[in-house]
C-alpha cells in the first residue's frame, strides 16, 4: 500500500484541533444553558433541543473530514508485482537509540536530528537496498534490508530512545546485526552507516571492525551532538530533570569526534559530522555514490490501483446521515414514547 499524495496527510493535523474545538465549544454551549435555568425547566421551554444530535452530527462532519483527507492523499495498493533487474548497492543504517541521544544540544534532539537525517538520506537513494538496526547497549534490527524506500520512512518515524532495553552504546554490536542482516547475495558492494555521538562503551568494536573490513565492507560515521556537551533529560524532551551519576552530578554528554573519525578511517569510509544535515547528507550520498553499483533482482510492484473509492462512499454515507439527523428533536416522533404509557397516571415499569 501507498499514498500518490502523501503530503496530503499533513492534513490530519488538523483533526485534533477540530476535536478540541468541538468539545471547548460544547462545554461552553452546556455552561450557558446551566446558567440560563435548571434542566427540568429548560426541557419545558425548548422541548426539542437536542444535545446529543447535535453531538453526534459534530462527530460524523470530523470523521468524515478525516477520512476526506485519506481520499485526497490517494491510498493506493499494489496490483502487479514483477521480478526486475537494479543496479545498486546495500546499504544498513545503524541508528543508536541510547538516552544520550535525547541530548539537546542540536534542537530539537540528537535523535531526532538523527531520523530527519536518515529520511533525508533515503530520499536521495535510488535502487539501493536499505535496512534499519537500532542499537543502545544491544543491536535489533527495525527493518530487514529491503527497496520500499516508504516503509523504511514509516519505520523510521517509530524510533524512539528506550526501545532497547539495555542502555549503552555498542557500537560493535550494531555492526555484528548490521553485517547478519545484509542478504547472502555474492559479488554485491556493501556499506554501513553508523548515526550516534560516538560514546562506545562495549570492548568488541574493534574485532567488528575487522571482519567488515575483511568483507570489503565499508563503514561511515555520522557524529550527532556538539563538543560542548549537553545533559541528557530523564525523559524527551524534559529541560528540567536531568539524569545524574552516584555523585549526585548531573552527566554531560559530549561527541566523541575523534573516535568516530577513527572508526570511518578503520572501516575504509568517512566520517560526517552532521551538525549542518543538508551538507552533511549531501556529503554521505556523494562518498556513497563512489562505491561501484552491482546487479541484483528485486520483486516491485510496477502497478497500483486506486482504492480511494471506497472511502468517498463512506464519507457521502456519512454526510447524508448528518443531512438528514435533525440537530433538534423530531416533532413527529416525539408523540410516540416507547418506554412508558399512560395508566392510571403510573409508569409501565412501576406496575
Amino acid at each position: 500500500m501507498r499514498f500518490a499524495n502523501p503530503y496530503m496527510l499533513y492534513l490530519l493535523l488538523l483533526i485534533p484541533v477540530a476535536i478540541i474545538g468541538h468539545l471547548y465549544f460544547n462545554r461552553r454551549r452546556r455552561k450557558a444553558l446551566d446558567s440560563f435555568g435548571e434542566k427540568g425547566l429548560l426541557s419545558h421551554l425548548m422541548p426539542l433541543y437536542s444535545p446529543s444530535r447535535q453531538n453526534v452530527k459534530a462527530w460524523l462532519l470530523i470523521i468524515a473530514f478525516a477520512l476526506q483527507i485519506l481520499v485526497l492523499a490517494r491510498p493506493q495498493f499494489g496490483a502487479k508485482l514483477e521480478t526486475m533487474k537494479r543496479s545498486g548497492i546495500e546499504l544498513m543504517i545503524a541508528l543508536d537509540v541510547s538516552n544520550s541521544m535525547n541530548a539537546m544540544d542540536v534542537s530539537p534532539s540528537r535523535l531526532e536530528v538523527a531520523k530527519m537525517a536518515v529520511s533525508r538520506l533515503v530520499d536521495q537513494l535510488n535502487d539501493d537496498r536499505i535496512g534499519i538496526v537500532v542499537f543502545a547497549g544491544q543491536a535489533y534490527v527495525q527493518l530487514p534490508i529491503t527497496t520500499d524506500y516508504p516503509s523504511a520512512k514509516m519505520f523510521l518515524s517509530s524510533v524512539t530512545t528506550g526501545m532497547v532495553p539495555t542502555q549503552g552504546t555498542d557500537i560493535g554490536a550494531a555492526i555484528r546485526m548490521c553485517m547478519s542482516s545484509f542478504t547472502s547475495q555474492e559479488g554485491i558492494n556493501r556499506a554501513i552507516v553508523v548515526i550516534t555521538d560516538g560514546e562506545n562503551h562495549e570492548p568488541q568494536l574493534e574485532e567488528q571492525l575487522s571482519i567488515a573490513r575483511a568483507a570489503g565492507v565499508r563503514i561511515y560515521t555520522v557524529g550527532m551532538g556538539t563538543a560542548k556537551g549537553s545533559p541528557i533529560p530523564v525523559t524527551p524532551g524534559n529541560t528540567r530533570d536531568f539524569i545524574k551519576d552516584k555523585e549526585g552530578t548531573v552527566v554531560i554528554s559530549k561527541i566523541d569526534e575523534g573516535r568516530l573519525a577513527e572508526i570511518a578511517q578503520a572501516g575504509n569510509g568517512a566520517y560526517i559530522p552532521a551538525n549542518n544535515i543538508r551538507n552533511g547528507i549531501n556529503a554521505l550520498v556523494a562518498e556513497l555514490g563512489e562505491i561501484e553499483k552491482t546487479e541484483y533482482e528485486a520483486k516491485v510492484y510496477t502497478q497500483y490501483n486506486d482504492r480511494f473509492q471506497y472511502l468517498q462512499v463512506c464519507v457521502i454515507i456519512l454526510l447524508l446521515i448528518d443531512l438528514l439527523l435533525l440537530g433538534r428533536k423530531n416533532t413527529h416522533l416525539a408523540h410516540f414514547d416507547i418506554f412508558t404509557r399512560k395508566e392510571s397516571g403510573k409508569d409501565l415499569f412501576n406496575n
